[in-house]
C-alpha cells in the first residue's frame, strides 16, 4: 500500500529528498528542494507531499498552497518549470492509479478549489511512460495547457553535427566562425544579465523569470548544473546561453540572449552548436531550447529558428482538476 504523508523537514531531510530526487524516474534539478528554496520564504506556502511505501519513499510531489483569482489551489509547482510525481523507476500502472488517486482525496479533504500540476516532459524520464497522464486524465483531470518544446536528440556522429541544420543555420554558423566569434564557458553573469534584460524586454516586453541576485544564487547552489557559456569577439561578450543540466540526460536552455549590435557575427549559432557537442561528449541525451508557445499560441518565428538545429517539438502539459 502506498501512503501519502505530508512533507515535514524533521521527518524527511532535504537530503533524503534531493537523493530520492536524483535516483528517480524522472526527477529534474526543478524538483529539488535546494532549488525550490531560491525563492524568498514568504513568496511560497509550501504544500509538498511524500507517497511512502512502507518505510521507503516511493514518490514525491512538489507543491504550494496559493490563492489564485480567488481559488485555492494545491499548485505543482508554482516557483518552477516543472512539478508533479516524483516517481521510482519501478512505477506500474496501478501505482500510478494510486498516487493520483490520494492527491485527489487529500485535495478535498485539505478544501482546495482545484489542484494545478505541471510534468515533465517525457524525455526526462529514464523510462519512457505516460502512466501518470493516463491515471490523471482518467481521475477527471483536463489540460490546462499543452504547451510545446523544442527538443534536439543529440545522437549525432561527431563530425556530422553541421549536417542535421537546416541550410539557413548552417550559413550563419560558418559566417560566425569566419568573423572570428569565439565561444567559452564564462562566469560573466552580470554583463550577460544585462544582454538579457534588454533583450528580453525588446522583443517581448518582459523581465527574466529571475533577478540577477537569485540566478548567481542558484549558480553557486549548482555550479556544475548551472552553466553560462558565452560568444566572444575581442574578448567582448555579445551572446549568451545560461543551461541548467535538469537531469542526467536533459540540460535546458534556460536563458538565451544576444547583443542585437553584433547580430551579423550569428553568435548564437556558434554558442548552440559548441553547446550540443559540449553535452553530448557530457553523457547528455538531448537538449530542450525550451516552449515556443505561451498559453498555446506559437511564436512562428522562434519555433523555425529552433528547428534550424533540428529540433522537433514535444509536449509540456499542464493539467489541471477542480475540487468544487
Amino acid at each position: 500500500m502506498i501512503k501519502l504523508i505530508e512533507y515535514n523537514q524533521s521527518k524527511i531531510s532535504d537530503e533524503l529528498w534531493n537523493n530520492f530526487v536524483e535516483n528517480s524516474d524522472n526527477g529534474t534539478i526543478f524538483h529539488r528542494r535546494d532549488f525550490l528554496s531560491y525563492h524568498p520564504p514568504k513568496r511560497f506556502k509550501d504544500n509538498s507531499l511524500v507517497f511512502m511505501k512502507g518505510e521507503k519513499i516511493f514518490a514525491l510531489f512538489p507543491a504550494v498552497d496559493v490563492e489564485l483569482n480567488g481559488e485555492r489551489i494545491l499548485y505543482s509547482h508554482r516557483g518552477a518549470s516543472y512539478g508533479s510525481f516524483v516517481y521510482e523507476p519501478s512505477l506500474n500502472i496501478r501505482d500510478a492509479f494510486n498516487l493520483v488517486e490520494q492527491l485527489i482525496d487529500y485535495g478535498k479533504k485539505k478544501k482546495f478549489d482545484k489542484i494545478i500540476l505541471t510534468l515533465p516532459p517525457i524525455i526526462y524520464c529514464t523510462k519512457f511512460s505516460n502512466y501518470i497522464d493516463f491515471a490523471l486524465y482518467r481521475n477527471g483531470f483536463e489540460y490546462l495547457k499543452r504547451e510545446v518544446s523544442s527538443v534536439v536528440s543529440l545522437d549525432f556522429d561527431d563530425d556530422k553535427l553541421i549536417d542535421t541544420y537546416r541550410p539557413e543555420a548552417r550559413t550563419a554558423l560558418k559566417k560566425s566562425l569566419k568573423m572570428g566569434v569565439e565561444i567559452a564557458e564564462t562566469e560573466r553573469f552580470e554583463e550577460y544579465y544585462e544582454i538579457l534584460k534588454k533583450n528580453l524586454k525588446m522583443r517581448h516586453n518582459v523581465n527574466p523569470t529571475h533577478t540577477l541576485e537569485e540566478l548567481i544564487k542558484l549558480k553557486n547552489t549548482f555550479p556544475t548544473r548551472i552553466r553560462l557559456f558565452g560568444a566572444f569577439v575581442k574578448s567582448k561578450l555579445i551572446a549568451g546561453v545560461c543551461n541548467f543540466s535538469a537531469n542526467s540526460k536533459v540540460v535546458l536552455a534556460f536563458y538565451i540572449s544576444h547583443n542585437e549590435d553584433y547580430q551579423e557575427y550569428r553568435p548564437v549559432n556558434l554558442l548552440f552548436y559548441e553547446i550540443m557537442r559540449r553535452y553530448k561528449s557530457e553523457g547528455f541525451k538531448f537538449l530542450d531550447f525550451g516552449i515556443f508557445t505561451v498559453n498555446m499560441e506559437p511564436n512562428w518565428g522562434l519555433g523555425r529558428f529552433k528547428e534550424n538545429f533540428g529540433a522537433r517539438g514535444i509536449f509540456r502539459d499542464t493539467f489541471q482538476l477542480k475540487l468544487k
